[in-house]
């Protein structure tokens, strides 16, 4: 019997047109632009100036904090400035700019195809190599992987969890690599059960990516304790929380953490650069990503290196469509749309999908019908409409915080199923933002 999450959770046509799309490889740019924020917590500090000389693998980033990480140059070439540039949404962040000249690779990267398993290395001296290539988690939120590979004392494991259901629209990146890359990613996998002292992994795939379901079965089939768990397709079960649920039918409580109840979660794409960092000293430089829309006339799943100018992908599918409105980076679930094309991808980049103006009209808002309706498909078991209602308000960050706003996770459940087209979400998100201020200056003068 196929599983799922108990609470909550909607139903969207999942879109996948890119699945059948093989992984592309994206050449290098000219130009690489390489952000320094590309993690969660503190972004890395430059450690190369203009003029400097790079090889793809050369540190150009070290960490400023505990949670934080290190950026590494993409390409080979001639450091061309250092400094802020905008981001996709127009933030300025810390860039270093490459002129490209080549392709050398460090020495002791290995770009052989061959697999590695075995692995003689300490748990301290696996983390740190993590650490060392920068490795972040690719399923969105972008955390430093060697921080969750090394849980606070007092925190036992008992479980590592691969994130394999894609549970967004459109994005097909993590079906091609289970399909395409099956032994590297449970190669990872058996990497991090080490670190975890834990005997048993598993991995979450959605029942609509038969061949990956198949792929990574039989990939498992060659690993001890590496068990295939085969999902009800429902959105958003790539959540952490629910992911659990499903999966090991465990529960995280309200304010805790997957440690907590015993889980780790990585996507399966951290755990392809896990192994990649590991096994052939391959600092995370590349990712996997899914271009599509409808309007498109082909779908795409490239492998970019980090810092290639979105623009130049638009150029390379032949330039955005006419009839497009809006891109998006990520999926029309929790996406958010791009606002400057000539920006750079980051490590943590999934998918950048192509909407027309038909797609991304919203329908008229009219007035609430008291149906219930955001509540029932609320994942987290929040009431959205009291949210919204508070959030209307304005200064209500007590009540906010006493209906657990903290605990949503933006999934966008509350709005795909409002009959009455309250963007309920935008406003709890805005909110949701001041009342964690208002919980981390509380924490702080402790």
């Amino acid at each position: 019997m196929k599983k799922t999450f108990k609470l909550g959770g909607v139903h969207p046509n999942d879109s996948k047109i890119s699945k059948d799309a093989a992984i592309e490889v994206f050449p290098p740019v000219e130009v690489a632009y390489i952000s320094m924020a590309q993690h969660l917590g503190a972004p890395a500090e430059p450690v190369v100036a203009v003029g400097d000389k790079v090889k793809v693998g050369t540190v150009i980033g070290k960490p400023t904090g505990f949670i934080s990480g290190y950026v590494h140059s993409s390409v080979s070439g001639t450091v061309k400035s250092v400094g802020p540039m905008p981001d996709i949404a127009g933030n300025m962040v810390m860039h270093v700019a490459i002129t490209v000249e080549g392709d050398e690779w460090c020495e002791e990267i290995d770009r052989s195809t061959d697999l590695v398993r075995e692995c003689n290395l300490s748990c301290e001296e696996i983390i740190a190599k993590i650490q060392s290539a920068g490795v972040v988690g690719l399923g969105g939120a972008s955390f430093p992987t060697h921080v969750k590979l090394n849980p606070p004392k007092g925190k036992e494991a008992v479980a590592l969890i691969l994130n394999g259901t894609e549970c967004e629209p459109f994005i097909t990146s993590d079906d091609r690599i289970m399909r395409e890359r099956p032994m590297e990613i449970l190669a990872g996998a058996e990497i991090m059960m080490k670190v975890l002292k834990v005997d048993k992994a598993y991995v979450g795939i959605e029942e609509n990516k038969p061949e990956a379901i198949a792929s990574m079965k039989n990939a498992a089939s060659q690993f001890k304790g590496i068990e295939v768990v085969v999902l009800k397709k429902k959105y958003p079960q790539g959540g952490e929380k629910q992911l659990i649920d499903a999966v090991i039918g465990r529960q995280v409580p309200s304010g805790a953490l997957p440690i907590d109840v015993g889980a780790v979660v990585q996507n399966v794409a951290t755990s392809l650069a896990v192994y990649e960092a590991v096994q052939k000293n391959k600092p995370l430089i590349d990712n996997v990503i899914t271009v599509s829309g409808r309007c498109m006339a082909q779908q795409h799943n490239y492998l970019v290196r980090v810092g290639t100018p979105i623009s130049r992908i638009m150029e390379a599918i032949g330039g955005v469509p006419k009839d497009a409105a809006k891109i998006v980076s990520g999926g029309p679930m929790m996406g958010k749309a791009i606002a400057n094309i000539d920006a750079a991808t980051v490590k943590a980049n999934g998918s950048f999908l192509i909407l027309t103006e038909e797609e991304t009209v919203r329908k008229e808002e009219s007035n609430c019908i008291r149906c219930g309706k955001c509540a029932d498909a609320c994942p987290m078991g929040l009431e959205p409409w009291l949210l919204n209602k508070l959030s209307r308000v304005g200064g209500r960050y007590d009540d906010l915080e006493k209906e657990r706003i903290f605990d949503c996770i933006e999934c966008g459940c509350c709005l795909f199923t409002c009959p009455a087209n309250i963007p309920l979400l935008d406003l709890i998100r805005i909110n949701k933002g001041e009342v964690m201020k208002i919980i981390r200056g509380r924490a702080a003068k402790k």
